[in-house]
């Protein structure tokens, strides 16, 4: 596919996130941002040297915004982009494995229109669910430096603010520690000790202003979680179905 006109790259894209005032300009900083050199690097060589089954395609090769309903109810926290999937399509969770296993969920528990995410301009919509994560950009060996999950913190802080999401559906261990601490930054009441992750772990957490929101823990929709049976279709069902209990409520 061909791209829209995209934003000159900004290393100081981040720190311009608190003044977004929509989901869209938050996107739109995202798809700048040039704040990790080291990932900077990777996510364009990646681009540039294309597995072989996708040698004809265009890859995305910057990083990759949230996507979804902007004014969604339940928001959905990953990991990182995959090099050879979001990396390459410009969505998340479109074009590889993961995003099979996620999106079919979403579409049997009344989230997306269909089951499938291939390309960003597939036709998928969703409805009720926004997907995002802590790190925008894929990163070697899926592993987020310590300093590069601090650099990216700041998107996440902000799509937090402007989703006001009551239920927030949370994909591994690394995105429920995400979450938690960006809550604390902005005066959300967490317990001592802080709620562990687990699947079908569920907490209640107060914010500012008599606000609250719901996490559910999910084990990650990683091929290493699906492929060996840690994560069933029928167990991420359950958790989109308390997501929607909370919702309707």
């Amino acid at each position: 596919m061909s791209w829209p006109a995209r934003p000159p790259l900004d290393p100081e894209a981040p720190a311009r996130a608190a003044g977004t005032t929509s989901s869209a300009a938050l996107d739109l900083l995202v798809t700048s941002c040039a704040a990790c050199p080291r990932l900077v690097e990777w996510r364009e060589q990646v681009a540039r040297n294309k597995r072989a089954a996708f040698r004809d395609q265009d890859y995305w090769g910057r990083a990759v915004p949230a996507f979804g309903d902007p004014d969604a109810d339940v928001l959905v926290i990953g990991l990182a982009p995959a090099a050879h999937g979001a990396n390459r399509t410009g969505r998340m969770f479109t074009g590889d494995r993961s995003g099979d296993f996620l999106f079919a969920a979403l579409h049997r528990a009344g989230y997306a229109n269909q089951p499938t995410a291939v390309s960003a301009d597939d036709g998928l919509e969703l409805t009720g669910v926004r997907i995002t994560a802590p790190v925008h950009c894929a990163p070697p060996a899926n592993k987020p430096t310590p300093a590069e999950r601090r650099r990216c913190s700041p998107f996440l802080a902000r799509e937090l603010e402007l989703a006001g999401a009551p239920v927030l559906v949370v994909l591994g261990g690394f995105g429920w520690q995400a979450v938690l601490a960006s809550l604390a930054d902005q005066g959300w009441t967490i317990p001592r000790p802080r709620p562990a992750f687990g699947h079908g772990a569920e907490v209640t957490l107060a914010g500012p202003g008599g606000r609250s929101t719901t996490l559910l823990g999910c084990f990650h929709v990683s091929q290493q979680n699906t492929f060996t049976g840690r994560l069933t279709p029928a167990m991420i069902d359950d958790v989109l179905r308390r997501a929607r209990e909370l919702t309707v409520a």
